[in-house]
């Protein structure tokens, strides 16, 4: 029953746009554009079109009829093309973002590298993007879902494994932050990032000191960090600190404190099955080590 007047609402929405577009044939391109334009601003109000509402029947002919007349409406565009998106349809999700990109890519440049970094693990594409935003708007970092292009390069460096480029964009995304407003406002995961970066890069001290500002900036409860904290100690062969690192990081994994997105895996994503193995590691390299 609901489905039914869900697609009988969507019908009806259907003659309303066809009325629509026969009361328009006689409007200017500009008067068009501004409809469109005041038909998505009321619509966006009434409904999300980022949430729940968002790739409904009734929410995709609404902007079926907003860009019936104005084809070039950025805003729409880009709402258009995330149900795709969310999906798993990159050949519907990418034609219709690359036109939002086409039509304001000061905008939505650099947040298509924001999604081709996490839904498509495309580094080099996103790179592209983050890159052209620098030129697109050269006195001012995009932030493409509230972080810097330089903080998502670090992120794409890393997945790349091109540990000294992640290693300079999370030095110089901190270093913005920090003069702008202060340490205390810098993500804690650009820290646990950097950390990893040099981690990975066998630099070992720099490594330590970035994982404890995470855990700082964390106020301690970060599955994540801890799992790295631990890694390092058991690098250091110091097996009892290890232990308690591990610990708490199976605790912290236990309560849900640990890095996760909605829709796609982190980058460098810890499981429990990975944390359980460590600690199996360090145990044995701890009696190993003692002889018993």
């Amino acid at each position: 029953m609901e489905t039914s007047q869900r697609y009988f609402l969507s019908f009806f929405m259907g003659l309303i746009m066809i009325s629509c577009s026969k009361n328009h044939n006689d409007v200017s391109v500009e008067q068009k554009k501004l409809l469109s334009k005041e038909m998505y601003q009321k619509e966006a109000a009434k409904h999300d079109f980022n949430g729940p509402f968002q790739g409904t029947p009734i929410g995709m002919t609404l902007l079926d009829d907003i860009l019936a007349l104005d084809s070039t409406n950025c805003e729409a565009l880009r709402a258009y093309s995330v149900p795709y998106l969310k999906r798993g349809m990159p050949h519907k999700w990418k034609p219709w973002f690359d036109k939002a990109v086409e039509c304001n890519p000061k905008m939505w440049q650099p947040w298509r590298g924001y999604l081709y970094l996490w839904f498509y693990r495309d580094y080099k594409k996103a790179i592209e993007d983050f890159n052209a935003s620098d030129t697109l708007t050269p006195n001012f970092i995009d932030s493409p879902q509230g972080h810097s292009v330089d903080y998502w390069r670090g992120i794409a460096y890393l997945g790349l494994k091109d540990y000294t480029n992640s290693i300079h964009y999370f030095d110089m995304h901190i270093a913005t932050v920090t003069k702008d407003s202060g340490e205390d406002w810098v993500e804690p995961s650009a820290f646990l990032y950097l950390g990893i970066a040099h981690y990975e890069n066998a630099e070992l001290k720099k490594a330590s000191f970035n994982i404890d500002k995470a855990l700082q900036y964390y106020q301690n409860t970060s599955a994540d960090s801890h799992y790295y904290k631990a890694l390092l100690h058991t690098h250091n062969n110091t097996y009892d600190e290890a232990l308690i690192s591990i610990n708490e990081a199976i605790k912290n994994y236990k309560e849900g404190y640990y890095s996760k997105r909605d829709y796609v895996e982190e980058i460098r994503q810890i499981y429990p099955q990975q944390l359980k193995d460590l600690k199996n590691t360090i145990a044995k390299k701890k009696q190993t080590s003692t002889g018993n």
